[in-house]
């Protein structure tokens, strides 16, 4: 595939602090991208640098092959871009500050923009100043959604919205991924980007730590059983040495992880001396806490699946 967005040996400092260091990352076109990682872990930095507001330190990001900071409004052209902390105008209506958007950038569509709105059940005769920080939230919303850009950068974009709420969102980004559409968002909430992303970037302390593609992960599954009388688990196939991980977690427990079909591994178990056999999808979560447990050492920079 082709690639929208892409970051060369990104890095932003201040003085003596390192918000992002050597970030090397494509996406393409088409894809739904996901950035994971507790606050001050370089998110926002990362997307504020792909909109051009901040100058790098150095390296490089582009978007649509132009230089997200030296072309930056050309660059602009191309995005619609939530940032975290939108500002709207707060003496006016919410009606009036779609309109207002809709007649100063060409590719808004105040129509789509209001459907948008009513989707969020958006109450747009408020004024903005009345509106409540998620009212505001879903405002925003409509404004970037009904932006026909090829590349959609969102912020926290469910931030200080019920589930329901979030969930609405979460279809949007999946029918724009549908229409062609690039999205990039950042997030805390590991069910929505599991649910939504094609992949994820997980940020730590600056660094892009790991890149995960959601479809590998769905094909990943841990099975957790009781041995029976502390038995022992009959050999491993050699056939199937390479396609599993055992951990031993008490004397009488054990754990396996496999990273793809499953079959021929339940095979080899169903003559083993188990009990209480419960089988789950790996999830984001054990991935995640790979790199943010209190435990976990920070690895080395680009590690990736």
């Amino acid at each position: 595939m082709t690639s929208l967005v892409e970051t060369n040996s990104l890095t932003k400092r201040y003085t003596e602090v390192t918000a992002l260091e050597d970030c090397t990352l494509s996406i393409d076109k088409g894809e739904v991208f996901g950035l994971l990682g507790p606050n001050g872990a370089g998110k926002t930095t990362l997307l504020r640098l792909l909109m051009g507001f901040l100058k790098p330190t150095s390296g490089t990001a582009t978007i649509d092959g132009l230089n997200c900071y030296t072309q930056r409004v050309d660059a602009h052209r191309r995005v619609a871009y939530l940032p975290g902390d939108a500002r709207l105008f707060r003496t006016m209506r919410g009606k009036d500050v779609l309109k207002f958007f809709s007649q100063i950038r060409v590719d808004t569509n105040l129509e789509r923009a209001r459907q948008v709105a009513d989707r969020l059940e958006l109450d747009l005769s408020r004024w903005v100043g009345f509106m409540s920080t998620g009212m505001r939230q879903k405002l925003a919303l409509s404004v970037v959604l009904a932006v026909d850009a090829p590349l959609l950068i969102l912020d926290e974009p469910t931030a200080n919205l019920d589930p329901n709420v979030r969930g609405e969102i979460m279809h949007m980004v999946l029918e724009a991924r549908d229409k062609g559409r690039t999205v990039v968002f950042s997030s805390h909430v590991l069910s929505e980007v599991e649910e939504t992303c094609d992949r994820v970037g997980i940020l730590r302390s600056g660094r892009l730590v790991h890149t995960q593609l959601m479809n590998q992960l769905n094909r990943q599954h841990r099975i957790t059983a009781i041995l029976k009388h502390n038995q022992l688990l009959p050999p491993v196939p050699p056939e199937l040495q390479d396609h599993m991980s055992i951990v031993t977690l008490e004397e009488d427990h054990v754990q396996i992880e496999t990273p793809g079909e499953l079959s021929a591994i339940l095979h080899w178990l169903a003559n083993a001396p188990l009990e209480d056999v419960n089988i789950q999808p790996l999830g984001l979560r054990s991935i995640y806490d790979q790199y943010h447990s209190e435990t976990a050492p920070l690895p080395p920079q680009g590690a990736s699946a």
